[in-house]
């Protein structure tokens, strides 16, 4: 390590608080026990620490709800005499919606906390759920006294709703994970704790599924249990997130989040990329390894450092070390060509699954014949099948990837001098992109059985679909946040793992529209449920949907190559010595 001169000693202030120093021993930011010697202090950050992460799991389980969206869109269809392409609008602008803007959230919630997240968060979900209720309830208002045709104007009004619906969604989510990630970085459990509010995530779907089944539907003119009541269905859901959200926008804190700064910086001094004035600098050999795979400009460079007044307090100092470590890393993750290809593996993977998960409905209402009956599966059994298999994939993923695959010793970037592995807990290890593969494989089995044609009038294995599509996705979705935290790190967190979860918007919309192509093209060739009835809005049939999941499997088989080369392809993961 070279010593810096007294030319570079204004820096120090900016590198590290003064109770820091970046020669001090590798466990001293290693462990919350270790963040202080008193104990009241201990303990106080021990509560904070449980309670942001009790309040992580309850605003991803409330969040959650917005996988239920198949409960409901078949009676867009019926009632409100939308077409397919316009409910696959309503749910592509939700999907973009909570995707799109995450890079930005994720920046937010990096800079500012998850806490102001949450309650604008609040806002959002509170407008979006009660703007969907009051427009369902006027478009089914509309229908019957008007005609069909006169809910069709409430379409756009609609799309505006479950926009506002998914970009509060993506900042309920975003902040719980992140809450989770940060404060629990250093733990040896810490993908199973990151898998928490991403389990909760997919539980949501069951519960929520079966509370509006059981408790919110309409009754029939016999007395019978009908459907789910959208309209009460809607004002419950409003509700229920905007307490969960007012929670957390006073219980999600990150923890210690200056240890954790100063940690980053010191970690990246040791490993030879932080050599007095030369911040981060190439290494005198010209390379680096790792996923920071090349050299981060010089503190002028990034436009942040200046010349220190002699007046300038801790906390503006903290305040400009933690803006230049995020940009400066946020430069680095976007650079790294491995990240490149993990996303676009991640989208062809996961595109079919959220499709699918959308259309969950409509696709079950292609299985019988026009007028059948009898004991037909219901769209609220598979939803929570999905659910159900989903959450239990992600927190055996998560557990799996803890106990199983090697662990870094710590919870900054690797740059390959610094990737030491954790004393193994079990004598055989696996990868976690080897995880990733089977995870893909198995939402692929999915895929494959419905386009075959082997569920074709036997909705009594259509659980075989939702089981293995819902395990697929759940692991798919459990691993990838754990990997960019194992690979990139924690401090930057929020937006790294935002870029990369924008790429599921674009394969959910192209997929959506895909599939609403093949639906309605195959409508025109199926019989109508009654005389008369819109041959253009209804399908039934294999030929509804068999040509779309075909391309679907080949897609998420093309996702898995990808990820197989960012982890064993030139210059990948293993060339660089990364631990995953």
């Amino acid at each position: 390590m070279a010593t810096a001169s007294p030319s570079d000693q204004t820096l120090v202030p900016l590198l590290r608080s003064p109770s820091t120093s970046t020669l001090g021993p590798a466990s001293s930011t290693n462990s919350l026990r270790d963040a202080s010697p008193d104990p009241m202090r201990r303990r106080k950050t021990r509560f904070l620490q449980i309670l942001s992460f009790v309040s992580a799991v309850l605003s991803a389980l409330c969040a959650g709800s917005i996988t239920v969206f198949s409960l409901y869109a078949p009676r867009f269809q019926s009632r409100l005499h939308f077409s397919q392409f316009q409910i696959n609008g309503i749910a592509s602008a939700m999907s973009l919606s909570m995707y799109i803007p995450v890079p930005l959230i994720g920046y937010l919630c990096d800079r500012v906390g998850p806490g102001p997240l949450s309650l604008l968060a609040v806002v959002l979900l509170a407008g979006g759920y009660g703007s969907a209720a009051a427009l369902y309830h006027k478009g089914e208002v509309a229908s019957r006294t008007a005609g069909p045709d006169s809910s069709q104007g409430l379409v756009p009004y609609m799309i505006v709703a479950f926009v506002l619906i998914g970009v509060g969604t993506a900042s309920m989510y975003l902040g719980s994970i992140t809450t989770c990630a940060k404060n629990f970085g250093k733990s040896k459990y810490r993908g199973l704790i990151l898998t928490a509010p991403m389990a909760s995530f997919g539980l949501s779907g069951i519960l929520v599924s079966q509370f509006g089944s059981h408790f919110l539907y309409e009754v029939l003119p016999d007395g019978s249990r009908g459907e789910v009541n959208v309209f009460y269905f809607f004002i419950f859901l409003a509700i229920l997130l905007s307490v969960a959200g007012l929670f957390g926008s006073v219980a999600l804190r990150i923890i210690d989040e200056d240890d954790l700064i100063d940690g980053a910086v010191e970690e990246l001094e040791r490993s030879g990329l932080l050599d007095g004035s030369e911040l981060f600098r190439r290494t005198t050999s010209g390379r680096t390894y790792g996923a920071i795979d090349g050299a981060i400009d010089n503190a002028e460079d990034a436009g942040i450092l200046g010349p220190l007044k002699d007046d300038e307090d801790d906390e503006d100092n903290a305040l400009l070390k933690k803006t230049w470590l995020l940009n400066a890393e946020t430069r680095r993750f976007l650079t790294d060509h491995t990240m490149w290809w993990f996303a676009l593996g991640f989208w062809l993977i996961i595109g079919p699954g959220e499709a699918f998960i959308n259309n969950l409905g409509t696709i079950i209402g292609t299985l019988y014949s026009p007028g059948a009956t009898d004991d037909n599966t219901t769209a609220a059994t598979h939803v929570s099948i999905v659910a159900a298999t989903s959450t239990v994939a992600r927190l055996l993923t998560g557990s799996l990837s803890d106990l199983v695959s090697p662990t870094p010793q710590n919870q900054y970037p690797q740059t390959g001098m610094n990737s030491q592995i954790l004393p193994p807990r079990r004598r055989c290890t696996v990868s976690r992109a080897i995880l990733m593969l089977i995870a893909g494989l198995l939402l692929s089995i999915g895929t494959l059985i419905l386009a075959s044609g082997f569920i074709q009038g036997h909705g009594d294995r259509f659980w075989l679909v939702s089981g293995f599509i819902g395990a697929g996705y759940g692991a798919v979705f459990s691993l990838t946040p754990i990997l960019v935290t194992i690979i990139w790190g924690v401090e930057n967190f929020g937006t790294n793992f935002g870029i990369v979860a924008v790429f599921p918007a674009i394969g959910s919309t192209m997929w959506g529209l895909i599939y609403s192509a093949d639906y309605q093209n195959g409508a025109r060739n199926s019989p109508s449920v009654t005389d008369g009835a819109d041959d253009d809005v209804f399908c039934y049939g294999q030929q509804c949907y068999s040509s779309t999941f075909w391309a679907m499997t080949a897609s998420i088989w093309v996702g898995c190559f990808m990820i197989l080369w960012a982890w064993k392809g030139r210059d990948g993961w293993t060339k660089r010595g990364v631990v995953i």
